[in-house]
Order: structure tokens, then C-alpha cells, then sequence
């Protein structure tokens, strides 16, 4: 069942961990903790009154509006192609977002405009893109699960899938086709298995939760099952399920969080990113707001791992369980949420009409909005 509550808490949620954490993503914990005090840094650090998301908010929402120019298409001529082919057109928008001024000029394919987030000049900041997803989007082929362009395992693969998990729930794929889609997605720049498996493993986990309403365990188990029959050789699996293992049992424990986090990495490679989510996504289950602050509050990539336990957090509680402190001040807030009621709904036109004017110029021509009004 579509859950408009999980949908928007899972998006929102992951911008929120992905805000808190950026203000401290190269900062180790000594310092963390010495700026701003023993529990750490619990609250936004804004910056002209805005909390501000990192390159891993930004690339979730262009995987977002990459899935639903696939289904656009589809349904608008009655032919479509690959769903991470359409994720990969609107990764190449980005990465202009990032290498260009604002406004872009509408050049013919491959750089043609295939998200109306082109059209907001608050996207045009440069928040720490990752070396590697820049390289691999700054030349061609990308690579593919099959066919690997690089050796990187880094985070940023895993950080910007959920919206697959989230937007596949209650469509006709089955759950291993939708891993794959999140797999190759984050192999599009990240070709080191463990670059992409973990991508496939979060998916899962989303997907479970949003589709059936599993309890995180229940979903984080499932995955562990699942997601290594889909890759039966992949030769750095074990490493994987060793560290989710770690992870689960460390959640069960009664242990300062920063020393669980510092026993399973920094989160900077993406099995590490993952274990860490996990970690605090177990462990307070409950409690969206202990959830992110313990993701952020290490000696690593504060920002992706907070954006990660805020995404399965969010997907399991809703948006409704987030404080409203996290959602004051929230940069681009609006459009988050607005991406989050389009994966929703979906798209609600077909060749034959009748068409919504607001939809067809965000995923036809997109020319929305012709106004910036967002903040």
C-alpha cells in the first residue's frame, strides 16, 4: 500500500539527518563534542537562517524525478526504456548543477533538461559532491552492475537509492528486480561490489518497510537473505552480512553510541554507511530524533550516514514523527516534500489524455516551475 505518511517521512527524514550531519561531516568527534557539547550537535547550524542538505539530498531528489520521467514517458508514448537509464539522464542534469552557472541553456541529448530541478537556482550549490560521483558523471559510459566503470565503494551510491524502495511498493516488479534497480543505480558511479550491493540492501530494507509495513529487523533480516541470492558470487559478500551482523548486536547492547559507531568504520564507504544506519535505525526504532543525532555524532561522513538512518527511519515512522524542529528551517524543505507527493501519486496521464498542465511540465517539458517558490 502507497503511504503518502512514508513516502514523505523517508525523503524528508533522510534530508533531515543529511542537514544535521553536514555541519559536521569533517569534524572528528572530539570536536564534535567539545563545540557543541556532550551530547553532541543536536539542533540545525543554519547559515542565513537555513539549515543546509549536502550533494546526498540533492542526488536522492534527482533519482527521484529520474523514476518518474521513466514512468512519464512510458505512459505518455507508450514506450519507455530502462528506469536507470532515466536515472542516469537525470544524474547528468545534476552533475550541471554542479559544474555550471544557473540558468542552463537547453542543450539537445545527453544534456538535454530531464528535471525540472534544473529550474531552481537553490540547486546550483555545490555541497561536497563526492570526487568519485563527479568523475564518473563528468565522462562516459557509466558503468552498470555488469559492466563497472571504476573500483569505488564509496558512500555515495548508497546515499541517494531510497527513493527506488519507496516508489516500487506496490508496482508489478518483483523485489529482486527492484533491488537490481537500486544496485545498478548506484553502479551508474560506483563500481566496487560493495559500492553497489549495499545500495541493493537498502532498497530492500525501504521496500519492506513501505510496502508491507515490516518492523525495521524484520525488513534488515530479509535483506540479508534476500540480497545475497541475488548476487550468489559476489566475492565480497561475506564482509557485508559480517557487519550488518555487528551491527544488529551492537544495537542490542547497552553502549555509548559512539563507541558502537567507532566499531563498525566512519561511513565513509558505503557497507560501512549502511552498518552505521543500521545501528541507529535499530536501535531507536521509536524514536526518529536519537535516531539521526546518533548518526551524525562520530568521526566520519556525518551527513550520509544521518541522510541514511533518517531515510529508513523516516520510511518506518512517517513524516508525522518527526519533530518540528527538524522540519523548521529545512532547506528546500517544500520541494522535498513536493518529490515525495509525486513518487506518491504518480504519474496520473497517459498518450491519450486527459493531461494535468502541472505534472506534463515537470516530467514532459520540464519547465516547472516558471516561478521560482520555493525556499
Amino acid at each position: 500500500m502507497r503511504d503518502l505518511n512514508r513516502f514523505r517521512g523517508s525523503l524528508l527524514g533522510g534530508a533531515v539527518g543529511d542537514a544535521l550531519g553536514y555541519a559536521v561531516e569533517f569534524m572528528p568527534a572530539s570536536s564534535i563534542f567539545r563545540k557543541y557539547g556532550p551530547a553532541g550537535i543536536t539542533k540545525y547550524e543554519l547559515h542565513h537562517g537555513v539549515a543546509e542538505i549536502s550533494d546526498d539530498t540533492q542526488m536522492t531528489l534527482f533519482t527521484a524525478t529520474g523514476l518518474l520521467l521513466g514512468t512519464t514517458r512510458g505512459m505518455t508514448r507508450g514506450i519507455m526504456g530502462s528506469y536507470v537509464g532515466y536515472i542516469a539522464d537525470s544524474y547528468m542534469n545534476w552533475y550541471r548543477t554542479q559544474t555550471e552557472p544557473y540558468p542552463l541553456s537547453p542543450d539537445l541529448p545527453p544534456h538535454f533538461h530531464c528535471s525540472w530541478l534544473v529550474n531552481l537556482p537553490e540547486m546550483f550549490n555545490r555541497r561536497g559532491p563526492g570526487t568519485t560521483c563527479l568523475t564518473a558523471l563528468g565522462q562516459r559510459p557509466l558503468g552498470s552492475v555488469e559492466s563497472p566503470e571504476n573500483n569505488s565503494k564509496g558512500c555515495g551510491g548508497i546515499m541517494r537509492v531510497a527513493p527506488v524502495g519507496l516508489y516500487f511498493c506496490d508496482k508489478r516488479y518483483t523485489p529482486d528486480q527492484i533491488d537490481m534497480i537500486g544496485a545498478d543505480s548506484a553502479a551508474l558511479t560506483h563500481g566496487h561490489e560493495l559500492g553497489y550491493i549495499p545500495a541493493a540492501m537498502l532498497t530492500h530494507i525501504i521496500y519492506q518497510i513501505s510496502a508491507n509495513g515490516d518492523s525495521i529487523q524484520a525488513a534488515v533480516q530479509d535483506a540479508m537473505t534476500a540480497v545475497p541470492a541475488l548476487f550468489p558470487t559476489a566475492k565480497h559478500m561475506e564482509e557485508l552480512l559480517a557487519l550488518l551482523r555487528k551491527a544488529i548486536e551492537l544495537s542490542t547492547q547497552d553502549l555509548n553510541d559512539l563507541d558502537a559507531i567507532r566499531q563498525l568504520g566512519e561511513g565513509w564507504v558505503a557497507e560501512e554507511n549502511l552498518a552505521i544506519a543500521v545501528y541507529c535505525a535499530l536501535k531507536y526504532a521509536d524514536n526518529f530524533e536519537r535516531g539521526v543525532i546518533a548518526a551524525v555524532n562520530h568521526d566520519g561522513d556525518s551527513d550520509s550516514t544521518g541522510a541514511v538512518t533518517g531515510n529508513i527511519l523516516g520510511a518506518s515512522l512517517g513524516f508525522d514523527a518527526i519533530p518540528q524542529k527538524f522540519i523548521d528551517n529545512l532547506e528546500l524543505k517544500d520541494v522535498i516534500l513536493e518529490v515525495a507527493e509525486d513518487l506518491h501519486h504518480d504519474c496520473q496521464i497517459t498518450e491519450y489524455g486527459p493531461w494535468d498542465d502541472v505534472w506534463a511540465s515537470k516530467y514532459v517539458s520540464t519547465t516547472y516551475p516558471t516561478i521560482t517558490k520555493f525556499s
